[in-house]
């Protein structure tokens, strides 16, 4: 007698991916974590390379009949092609749906059919779906394209502060002695050299983003970025309601992503005051449950209509966070 199958799903990011493996019947019978998944980041040979090992250790030796990967960096159309493309043949990708990681957040925090989703972890990014089937969605690739924060933005923007503070270009700011003791480094002039001769990787930034928000009731300079990342946040969710012409309907707005998760006093107040002055129909609903709840939930959907068999699963991975 053959295993039992399984269906897989993932939600990966920027520095982590989360699989599980479970039966139609919900069932939780695998589960892993490994680095992040990020194609834009780490390549999609790499990406790729990388799940095919994770979803090996979930599902072990058992068939594969569904699978449902959410990742960042799949914004744009070609991004969505060229991954579709590079896992045709794996054993576990026969039936695979392969989506931005957005819409794992969004499933992970309400099921309603009209919604909105915004994550600001490593980086920014947001979604919007209709009940009619329209969705609409950034191609959040950074300061090209009008994004302004998550970690990497807010540790690139802390630096430009204190490298303004410390030639007396800017301000003086309490950011400056943050940021040579969080990185260990002896000065100023000698964090920027090393990061210009490669001798640091500017990924070290991104660690500065919880300072700025233990400064934000401290510092004019950070709190002037935590006001300007809730305004970011605020932006991305009210263009997406307006884009599917839902700014005056009750709709679920999910925040997510490490930053928001960690429900830092300041960001959350600026996040739920803007929403309440220019989307006041719409509701936040934070999630601190792991995304790959909503991949696991979305998965699963398309192989059963029991709502007990996503009732267990939902049930299993909550015990799991």
């Amino acid at each position: 007698m053959g295993l039992s199958p399984v269906v897989i799903a993932v939600d990966g990011g920027g520095t982590k991916t989360d699989v599980v493996a479970l039966r139609p019947d919900g069932e939780l019978v695998g589960r892993v974590r490994g680095g992040g998944s990020n194609p834009q980041v780490i390549g999609l040979a790499n990406s790729v390379a990388l799940l095919d090992d994770l979803v090996h250790h979930a599902a072990g030796e058992a068939p594969v009949t569904a699978a449902g990967l959410y990742l960042s960096g799949l914004d744009l159309p070609r991004e969505l092609s060229a991954m579709n493309a590079a896992i045709v043949g794996r054993p576990w990708a026969t039936d695979a749906v392969i989506d931005n990681d957005l819409f794992a957040l969004l499933r992970t925090g309400t099921a309603e059919p009209n919604a909105v989703a915004v994550i600001c972890g490593t980086g920014i990014n947001a979604v919007g779906v209709r009940a009619d089937g329209a969705k609409v969605r950034f191609p959040a690739l950074g300061h090209i394209s009008g994004d302004w924060g998550g970690g990497s933005g807010l540790g690139s923007e802390v630096l430009w502060h204190v490298a303004r503070a410390n030639d007396g270009r800017g301000p003086q700011t309490a950011l400056t002695e943050v940021v040579l003791s969080r990185l260990k480094v002896a000065s100023v002039d000698a964090l920027i050299e090393q990061l210009h001769f490669g001798e640091r990787d500017y990924e070290e930034l991104n660690t500065l983003a919880p300072e700025v928000f233990a400064l934000g009731d401290h510092d004019e300079i950070a709190a002037a970025l935590v006001e300007r990342q809730a305004a970011e946040i605020v932006a991305m969710a009210v263009s997406c309601l307006r884009r599917l012409d839902l700014l005056g309907v009750p709709v679920p707005v999910v925040l997510g992503g490490g930053i928001l998760a960690a429900g830092y006093h300041q960001l959350m107040t600026g996040v739920i005051a803007g929403l309440a002055a220019q989307a006041p129909s719409a509701h936040p609903v934070v999630v601190r449950s792991l995304p790959v709840v909503g991949a696991a939930l979305l998965t699963l959907s398309r192989v059963t209509t029991s709502t007990q068999a996503l009732a267990v699963a939902l049930d299993a991975l909550s015990e799991h966070q």
